[in-house]
Order: structure tokens, then C-alpha cells, then sequence
């Protein structure tokens, strides 16, 4: 019989290191025993395509985790059984058509979804790394690092959020860690209980969790959880004797007053919370190296105005924090799509804006008129070049101006290689664009021809030569940790790959799209890019 838990991270550890699998609920020792007849084995191959490994165990359904290898394209991935398949293995399947949907280098991939009657299975991302409820273990994250986990996750609820539908499971158990340092949210729910707002106040808790290595959520445990297991395993935070929670900086030392200030608002049941994408280009702009956080002193979190006629409320001091109940100030954000840091007061004759770059406020003008927004709009590509530091032959350089034309039916293509990884010659290839001069920069899509490409959006300041030199010069100043616009899209299955983590006070004139893996196709692995656009102002 299945279980009504909901689902959650399965794990294993190797070596000291737990590896995630990305599917089901965790294992229960009191858990059903899963039936054996007609048990797969290792070297077994399903669909003709996937080939099981290693069988890493049973979750508390009575669904068996493997590690397998998709024979096709040569990549480990984890396939999730269910006996017997058919209409009890209904929920499974939709869950995961429904997560397929959504491409977005935040989420966990699903790759395909199969019903054989006697059995079903899900075939899914398979990621090295650890859950952030293991991550904390031993203790609570830094505020820059928790900052840009729970910027992933809002990124990653924003994109689930657009197509309508909900996630209904985030907690730290869901929220994966890959070994080259990506966040993934795994596991949606579909059974219908929870809400877009339930996810954004889990970001709170996120947070929460990430600043104290505390959950605040006691009142809503995973379903079905037993001792030791999913959010049941997670500490509880502080509490008064009221069962109020206790603030971040009342757990802790060093947690800055925005960030304390934005976790607790969402974690505030009488204060409606932000829109998921409001919420992420709000993280998105806190998220800031750490040698840059003074820029925030004056700048709190967009805070949840009660009345749009008045000043939006500065940063409580540091014993304390200011509560402003309503959305309506919050609702004109969403809808021009503004990023406001609101400044704390300061002397009467200081200007409120002195310490930062001028941006259009959240309150309406006299007479209610909404202020006009800024616009985003198609940028014009100045100048564009392929970048190819690893060939000497250089014969993939031609037609890049086709990237650009408007014509999605026409772009520019690689040759066609015997392996992902450009037939294991290069380390990549890229389309280098110049803006002309420096703009701000919303988001970067490109279209390609075909899918599970690899690829990641970088930029920099310099435009050295178009030579075999220049090339290898730009790629070593581009591809380092800092240019890295969001994160990279990997083992990708849609043919449009969005780029959004540009920082909203910067300016961009140089650009790299920058691909590290070719899809397979009819005689190898290629892939075109049909188009790149620049959205910004």
C-alpha cells in the first residue's frame, strides 16, 4: 500500500558525502517491503534507453531509487520506480509531467515519465551535492550564502509560479546543493493542499533555517513524516512563551537588519507576502559579494507598505522591527517591476538618495496616478563575434551576424562533434556581443536549435582581438565566479535558455554566451543558435 507522505530528498553517503537523488521520500524503516516479483537488476535497460546501475534504496512509498545512465546521451541520471504502475501510479506520473514543464537551472530536471502497467518510473536529474538541511548541520550560513540560496529557490518558484502551478514542498530538505555550488529545488507536490503563498513563506523559512539552523514551520510538518526524518528531523526555533519565534539576530550575531527585516515579514501571517517574482529580483539585489554588502547600510528589503500615501517605513533600530501590514505599495511594484532599496531616515537635510543610484519610488504621485515604469525593450547588438580560444584552424567563425537578424529560422551552428564536450577538443565556444555602451541589462534569451545543450552567460570589460590570442585572453578574463550572470543551464531540455541575474545597479556592454556541451544529433553532437536577444534599458 503507498504511503500518504509527501515527497521529500532521498540520500545516500559516499565517501562522507551525501550524494542526492533528486525523487521520492526518504527511506522509513517501518515502511512497507517493496515488491520483489519482477525486481529490476543492475545492467537492466529500460525504454531501450536507461540503464540501471546501482539500486541506492526504497523510499517510504515502496518506490526503488537507482542510479542509472541514459545510454543515449551518456549521462547519469536517477530513475525511480513504482509497483505496479497504472492508475496508482497516476499522482507520480503527473507530478512529474507537470515538473517537466518547467525548464530552469533552479529546478530539478525530468526527463521522461513512463507507464508500463506493471510497473512506472520517473527519470530525472541526477545531482552530486547535499540538501541544505545537511549543509547546515554543522551550523548556521553565512548571510551572503543564505541570501543567494534563497534567491535560487524564489528564482525557481517564480518560474513554477508563471505556468500557474505550485511547488507545495519547500523546506530544506528539497533545496539541493550541487558539489559546483548550483541550487536545485526538488520535489513538487501535486496533491492539490497547498498555494503559491504557502511556497513564498517557505522562502522565509528558508532563510530562516539558513541564517539559525532553525525551521519556524513546527505547525506544518512533512506529511507523513516520521521521527528522524524530513522536516520532523529539523531543530525547531526558538520560541517565547507566547510560541512567537525569535528573530534572526536574536539567534545569532551578524545577521544584517534587511535580512532579518525580509525573513521575518514573510514568516508574518498578517503581512501578505510579495509575488515569488517580486521576491527573487529582491534577493537578486541583496545577493551581493561580500565585500560590497556596505552599499546596503541605508537599504532595507522591499518592505510590505500599508498605505501607498505614505513614506514606505524605514528599517526598524537594531533592537527591533517595525511591522507595516498590506501589499498595496507592493502590488505597484510588481507591476512596473521596479527594484527598490527604501532608505532609513536620515537628517533632515541629508538627500534620502545621496548614497544610492537614483530608482523610482513605490508611492504613487498626487492624485493617485501610478509613475511610469521602466521600461524594458530590445537592445541593439552593436558588434558580435564567435569566440573559439581551443581551435587553430578557426573555421567555425562565420555567420554569427544571423544570431541577431530577427529570423529564428536562420542562426549560426557548430560543427558536429563525436562527444558532448566538442569531441573532448575544446572547453567550449561562445557568441561574444557588444551593446555598444553600457546599459542595464534585464535578461539575455537565447534559442538554439535542439536540446540538452550546456551553457552559461558570462560578461566582462574587455574586447581584445579577434584572434586565436584575444580569444584565449577573453574567455580567461570572462569565466570567472563574479561575471557569471544567475546560473548555468545544464543538461538542458528546452531549446530556450533565459538569462535574468543581472544586477540591477550595474551596467553591461560586453556580453558571452558561452556553451560547454553540445546536444546529440542525427550523426553527432551540434547545435545551432537561432537567436539572441538583449532585453534592457
Amino acid at each position: 500500500m503507498p504511503s500518504s507522505a509527501g515527497p521529500s530528498i532521498d540520500t545516500i553517503t559516499e565517501g562522507g558525502r551525501v550524494t542526492q537523488v533528486g525523487e521520492g521520500q526518504e527511506a522509513d524503516e517501518s515502511a512497507p517491503p517493496v515488491m520483489t516479483f519482477g525486481a529490476p537488476t543492475a545492467g537492466e535497460i529500460l525504454a531501450e534507453r536507461y540503464e540501471l546501475v546501482e539500486h541506492i534504496n526504497n523510499d517510504s512509498a515502496g518506490r526503488l531509487v537507482w542510479r542509472g545512465v541514459d545510454v543515449i546521451l551518456r549521462r547519469p541520471v536517477a530513475v525511480v520506480l513504482r509497483y505496479p504502475g497504472g492508475d496508482s501510479a497516476t499522482e507520480m506520473l503527473q507530478a512529474a509531467v507537470a515538473a517537466s514543464r518547467v525548464i530552469h537551472p533552479n529546478l530539478v530536471g525530468v526527463y521522461d515519465a513512463i507507464d508500463e502497467a506493471d510497473r512506472a518510473y520517473v527519470v530525472r536529474e541526477w545531482v552530486d551535492g547535499q540538501s541544505l538541511r545537511d549543509l547546515a548541520a554543522d551550523g548556521p550560513l553565512d548571510p551572503a550564502r543564505a541570501t543567494a540560496i534563497g534567491n535560487a529557490v524564489a528564482s525557481a518558484l517564480a518560474a513554477v509560479h508563471a505556468t500557474g502551478m505550485v511547488h507545495g514542498n519547500v523546506h530544506p530538505g528539497t533545496v539541493m546543493i550541487s558539489d559546483e555550488g548550483r541550487v536545485v529545488l526538488a520535489d513538487a507536490r501535486t496533491d492539490g493542499d497547498d498555494s503559491q503563498e504557502n511556497d513564498i513563506r517557505a522562502v522565509g523559512g528558508i532563510l530562516y533555517f539558513a541564517l539559525t539552523g532553525y525551521w519556524p514551520h513546527a505547525e506544518a510538518p512533512l506529511r507523513g513524516a516520521t521521527a528522524g526524518h524530513g522536516r520532523a528531523a529539523i531543530p525547531d526555533a526558538v520560541r517565547d512563551a507566547g510560541g512567537a519565534i525569535a528573530a534572526p539576530r536574536q539567534v545569532r550575531a551578524g545577521v544584517p537588519a534587511y535580512l532579518d527585516d525580509l525573513t521575518m515579514d514573510l514568516l508574518d501571517a498578517e503581512i501578505a507576502p510579495p509575488s515569488s517574482d517580486v521576491l527573487a529580483a529582491e534577493l537578486a539585489r541583496l545577493d551581493v559579494p561580500a565585500e560590497d554588502e556596505h552599499y546596503l547600510d541605508n537599504s532595507g528589503p522591499l518592505r510590505f507598505a500599508a498605505d501607498t500615501e505614505e513614506e514606505p517605513s524605514p528599517l526598524a533600530a537594531a533592537g527591533g522591527r517595525k511591522v507595516a501590514v498590506g501589499i498595496a505599495g507592493l502590488l505597484v511594484v510588481a507591476l512596473v517591476g521596479l527594484l527598490i532599496g527604501i532608505s532609513a531616515l536620515g537628517d533632515g537635510d541629508e538627500d534620502p538618495q545621496a548614497n544610492q543610484a537614483p530608482t523610482p519610488t513605490a508611492s504613487a504621485p498626487a492624485g493617485g496616478a501610478t509613475p511610469a515604469a521602466a521600461t524594458a525593450r530590445k537592445l541593439a547588438v552593436k558588434d558580435i563575434r564567435i569566440i573559439d580560444p581551443d581551435s587553430r584552424k578557426r573555421d567555425e567563425l562565420g555567420g554569427a551576424d544571423k544570431v541577431i537578424d530577427g529570423d529564428a529560422d536562420k542562426g549560426w551552428g557548430t560543427d558536429t562533434y563525436t562527444a558532448a564536450k566538442f569531441g573532448n577538443q575544446k572547453s567550449g565556444m561562445g557568441i561574444w556581443l557588444d551593446l555598444g555602451e553600457p546599459h542595464s541589462v534585464k535578461s539575455v534569451q537565447a534559442v538554439l536549435s535542439g536540446t540538452n545543450a550546456s551553457a552559461q552567460l558570462l560578461t566582462g570589460t574587455i574586447n581584445p582581438p579577434a584572434t586565436s590570442n584575444g580569444d584565449k585572453q577573453l574567455i580567461a578574463h570572462y569565466k570567472t565566479e563574479k561575471n557569471a550572470i544567475g546560473q548555468p543551464f545544464e543538461d538542458h531540455d528546452g531549446t530556450t535558455m533565459t538569462f535574468n541575474g543581472f544586477d540591477a545597479d550595474k551596467k553591461y556592454q560586453y556580453l558571452l554566451f558561452w556553451i560547454t556541451e553540445l546536444p546529440a544529433s542525427e550523426r553527432g553532437f551540434q547545435v545551432d543558435v537561432q537567436e539572441i536577444t538583449v532585453q534592457g534599458s
